[in-house]
């Protein structure tokens, strides 16, 4: 439960931050009944309304409940309020004693502060933290105004009263028509900046088409009147490579037989090997004789 009240709480016052125009740090304005009432309950007053707000505060309280409560510092558990009252900022009412010897009630000193020119709007952005039920059911009137109760030791944030939630769905329409009618015009307006970029691109791309048209006429009419008058080229015949002339298979074939038909050399010469030896007669063989004689 603690956890749902928390989201509610919190968007309560996004809404009224959006609408109303509230901002941290909250100024909560608290009266006597409140600060008598958390010390009663053993609540510390500053983290209890952080807690509510879900964000952080500056409490504040007004000369006239201030006050109050010095009138009954005689009563039991009376100065423990007042210290906690001594630590709040003072909010200036200018309900002077020397003008106002009494302090004025809670809820016409609150609503001076609230609403002072009586406009039914909470110009000041004040939450106001009260025990009062007829104070709280004055400043309903007032629009814009958070307002806080302790009950049975729980703080609680009141809903958001019809008058300004009434405000706020109002603002809501006329934002939400503003929003589309500010859509449409950026679209029209869109619109006629594309029409014009494609007529701008068309013109551009036709002149240059034109132009890249005429770079390419130019080069080919320079090159038929350089090749006017001209064959056609043939091949560089330096980079032409030069023939070699073919071998012959049936030569290189002849020469390892030629070579295998050469017969190897003996102790005799290749001439004696190819003339026939004559027939020896008469001395020579006589004397060929004698040396195989002289040999053996």
């Amino acid at each position: 439960m603690r956890g749902k009240r928390a989201k509610q709480y919190r968007k309560l016052m996004e809404q009224y931050s959006q609408t109303f125009g509230f901002r941290e740090p909250y100024q909560v304005i608290v009266d006597a009944g409140m600060i008598k009432d958390t010390c009663r309950f053993k609540m510390e007053l500053n983290p209890a309304l952080e807690r509510t707000v879900r964000g952080k505060v500056k409490p504040m309280i007004t000369q006239c409940e201030i006050r109050k409560l010095y009138a009954q510092s005689k009563e039991p558990g009376m100065s423990e309020a007042i210290e906690v009252a001594k630590t709040l900022e003072r909010r200036r009412c200018g309900h002077h004693p020397d003008e106002y010897p009494e302090p004025l009630p809670t809820d016409e000193c609150l609503i001076s502060i609230v609403d002072p020119k009586s406009s039914g709007v909470n110009k000041h952005r004040y939450v106001v933290a009260s025990q009062d039920e007829g104070v709280r059911q004055l400043l309903r009137t007032v629009k814009g105004t958070p307002q806080i109760y302790v009950n049975r030791s729980v703080m609680i944030l009141e809903p958001m009263p019809p008058e300004s939630a009434q405000l706020r769905s109002k603002e809501e329409i006329q934002k939400l028509r503003a929003g589309l009618a500010q859509r449409n015009q950026n679209k029209r307006k869109r619109e006629e900046g594309d029409d014009e970029e494609d007529k701008n691109t068309n013109g551009d791309a036709k002149e240059a088409k034109a132009e890249k048209t005429g770079k390419q006429a130019a080069p080919q009419a320079k090159k038929s009147k350089k090749n006017h008058g001209k064959g056609v080229k043939g091949a560089n015949p330096l980079a032409m490579q030069k023939k070699r002339p073919r071998k012959d298979p049936a030569m290189q074939n002849k020469k390892p037989k030629a070579a295998a038909s050469k017969p190897e050399k003996t102790g005799g010469s290749a001439l004696d090997s190819e003339t026939p030896r004559a027939p020896k007669t008469g001395a020579a063989e006589s004397l060929g004789q004698d040396t195989r004689d002289a040999d053996v």
